[in-house]
């Protein structure tokens, strides 16, 4: 059962970058975590200063054409999906998500796309629009509530 953690005040792309950055250091392997919001909210931008916490300053693009990009961080593999442009459900399976699943980290923007494949274990985090700025929604189960308190 999902549960609503925190909210956290982006005022610029910059904090939402660095939000990412500190969420870095709360990620374990399987863990995965679904990102929401309309377009140009920031979810890739949350996820391009995750990335680079965690493998250092590369250039991290986003994912919009190919669907997926990977990232090998020291403890795991980071798999960022976009699935805003996937057909079917099914064609996740081409992807790779079971290889992403089996030990790596999933990003996942556009989860709404498959949904039923999710075991409900998943952080989510709503991005959204809020005056000047954005707002980040988090919610998950008890664990991430525990694990996001440290």
């Amino acid at each position: 059962m999902s549960t609503k953690i925190t909210s956290v005040k982006l005022p610029d792309p910059a904090a939402t970058m660095a939000f990412g950055a500190r969420m870095a250091g709360v990620l374990r392997s399987h863990d995965v975590v679904c990102l929401t919001g309309g377009l140009g909210v920031g979810k890739t931008s949350f996820s391009r200063g995750l990335i680079q916490e965690l493998c250092g300053s590369m250039e991290v693009p986003s994912p919009t054409f190919t669907l997926v990009q990977t990232y090998r961080a020291p403890a795991f593999d980071i798999w960022h999906f976009d699935l805003y442009r996937l057909q079917a459900s099914e064609d996740i399976w081409e992807l790779g998500i079971e290889d992403a699943l089996d030990g790596g980290v999933c990003l996942i923007e556009w989860p709404d796309r498959i949904e039923n494949m999710l075991n409900g274990d998943e952080l989510n985090i709503d991005f959204d629009f809020s005056g000047q700025g954005r707002t980040a929604m988090l919610s998950g189960g008890k664990h991430w509530k525990n694990r996001l308190k440290t």
